[in-house]
């Protein structure tokens, strides 16, 4: 497999940086603070649980409450997986052939094209820069070949925050309809979308071989649960997934299991709180960027809570990004993260994370940067 150049850059900095400003998840909760919003019965089933295998498709109740996030998803539709990425893997290895065509939205998490690369042709389908980020369904028409049997997608879009309009959404569900494709949709941070009137349908809900990939650990903000889920009313897949999953995690957590339950019981309250603080955070953000209007160029994503701001400084974002690391302890992803075997992807962009409490500390700090070092960026 190829280098994963996200994971890599971020073994390398993640946990050294002291200002980590290109977060891709939502702020968390210890322990004890999610245990507070518990129901008496769910903290004596975490407190008595038992420590031992749990059941590969996951706990029972773990799914009716997965499957009571969709609108026509029943639990016996739902595969728990040990995090987003293992669900991505096993799709991908699952459904693909050698032989195969996929096609993959661009820019993209990186696993949604490499892994696929892996295993079979693959084409790369842009999402237009000029057009705020905007799906163009007949280039995606364009790219079907008669071996076509995946179309891969994230929204909101990781790294951009694009979402397609609602009638956009449905075209491409139509379009998969039309020539029988799996439609494998990575929705991980839907409901964090900075309108609601935007928000888009889960695949798995609306089309018959829709794939929807979900997790506690982005729009929920507990990816130490390691916990996630496809969702998908083609039971035969999921039993093929279900068996691939032997051979690697075999199963989930049994006290990650217990704690995400309590976390889909609260999911109200949980989201509430997070969409608060990404419309703070967008502020915060607005203004840092209105401060530099000769180096950033700056457009406020659909949902999730990263963005793609474009960097405007003569000596490139490559060289900012380095230098914001390693001069002033500030962490962001720039574009040679997102670069695309598939196709030119933007090589003046870089991924800001606004999901996290107090990111007004890391803006300072950059602001500072900024103001002692404007002549050589």
């Amino acid at each position: 497999m190829r280098d994963f150049a996200l994971e890599t850059y971020f073994s390398k900095w993640e946990f050294k940086a002291e200002f980590h400003m290109t977060a891709s998840d939502m702020q968390s909760m210890t322990l004890s603070e999610l245990l507070k919003m518990a129901a008496p019965e769910d903290i004596e089933k975490y407190n008595q649980l038992w420590l031992g295998y749990t059941e590969t498709w996951g706990a029972p109740e773990l799914r009716q409450e997965i499957a009571a996030t969709f609108e026509s998803i029943l639990p016996q539709d739902i595969l728990c997986f040990a995090g987003a990425e293992e669900g991505v893997y096993s799709t991908m290895r699952v459904l693909l052939e050698q032989g195969d065509h996929a096609i993959v939205v661009v820019p993209n998490y990186q696993a949604a094209e490499t892994i696929p690369l892996d295993i079979c042709d693959v084409s790369g389908v842009p999402l237009k820069e000029e057009n705020h980020w905007h799906l163009d369904i007949d280039e995606v028409e364009k790219l079907i070949r008669p071996n076509t049997k995946l179309i891969s997608i994230n929204f909101p879009n990781n790294p951009t925050g694009a979402i397609p309009s609602r009638e956009n959404f449905n075209s491409l569900v139509d379009l998969c309809r039309k020539y029988d494709l799996y439609l494998f949709s990575d929705e991980v941070y839907r409901l964090i979308e900075t309108e609601e009137c935007k928000r888009i349908p889960q695949a798995a809900d609306i089309y018959e071989k829709g794939i929807s990939l979900n997790v506690c650990s982005k729009a929920y903000g507990f990816p130490g649960l390691r916990v996630g889920w496809i969702a998908c009313k083609d039971n035969d897949l999921l039993k093929r997934l279900e068996k691939y999953k032997h051979y690697l995690s075999i199963c989930n957590s049994a006290p990650s299991e217990q704690l995400a339950i309590i976390v889909l019981k609260n999911k109200e309250i949980i989201l509430q709180k997070n969409r608060a603080l990404v419309r703070e955070n967008l502020g915060k953000l607005n203004q840092f960027f209105e401060d530099f209007p000769d180096l950033f160029s700056w457009q406020k994503p659909d949902g999730g809570c990263v963005a793609y701001p474009r960097f405007l400084g003569k000596n490139g974002v490559e060289n900012f990004c380095k230098r914001l690391i390693e001069e002033a302890g500030v962490l962001l992803l720039p574009a040679s993260i997102y670069r695309s075997e598939l196709m030119h992807t933007p090589a003046d962009r870089f991924r800001v994370g606004f999901g996290r409490e107090n990111i007004e500390s890391g803006l300072a700090q950059m602001s500072k940067f900024i103001a002692s070092n404007r002549h050589s960026l």
